[in-house]
């Protein structure tokens, strides 16, 4: 079973996690979910939902998609510097990368996505690039994949990007399967953010 390490922070937004935990977390036969944190125990956000978590340092060198969430909280984390280099160490020894929303902005400021193509949150879209003014940043996207990093816009993006992770992974009807259960109507287009032009 391969594992998908979730990081946590104060302040992460609620969709940006368990929108992919719902889609990864039903595939008990495929993969396995643990969340992480830079302290380990409970951590909270502003919709009151608390997540036991362990410490990033104890992740092992087997994490198949290291999943990095957005969310208020970022706007602190993109500036402490244990946190982003642990980040960049669990991110290199990943198989994947997978990022939601402004979580963008806490691998952008690894250095790890310079000279690559990226997305990020339509809204908070100029923040997100001053963390990373060497990323070749792609706002239409509604999810970018460049070698192992998967990026993706605001919010729900993350399951739209998780979705097509799947078809990478294990075929288009296999991805259509696993939203039609979860009764998702999947952005099959990742290259067209229907909230660009807003």
């Amino acid at each position: 079973m391969k594992e998908i390490a979730v990081l946590l922070f104060e302040d992460f937004e609620t969709l940006d996690v368990f929108g992919p935990v719902e889609i990864f977390g039903r595939l008990v036969d495929l993969y396995t979910v643990r969340f992480y944190s830079l302290t380990g125990g409970l951590v909270k956000n502003k919709h009151g939902v608390s997540v036991l978590t362990e410490k990033l340092e104890t992740i092992n060198d087997e994490v198949f998609i290291f999943l990095i969430p957005g969310g208020y909280g970022t706007r602190k984390e993109v500036d402490n510097h244990l946190l982003i280099d642990l980040i960049k160490e669990i991110a290199n020894s990943s198989t994947f990368v997978l990022t939601v929303c402004t979580g963008t902005a806490l691998l952008a400021r690894t250095g790890l996505i310079d000279g690559k193509l990226a997305t990020t949150n339509k809204r908070s879209f100029h923040w997100v690039i001053s963390n990373g003014p060497h990323v070749n940043w792609n706002k239409k996207a509604r999810w970018v994949v460049d070698g192992k990093y998967y990026t993706s816009s605001g919010v729900s993006a993350g399951m739209d990007m998780s979705i097509g992770f799947l078809a990478d992974q294990h075929g288009i009807e296999f991805a259509r399967k696993s939203a039609v259960e979860i009764e998702y109507d999947w952005m099959e287009d990742k290259d067209n953010d229907t909230f660009y032009a807003s």
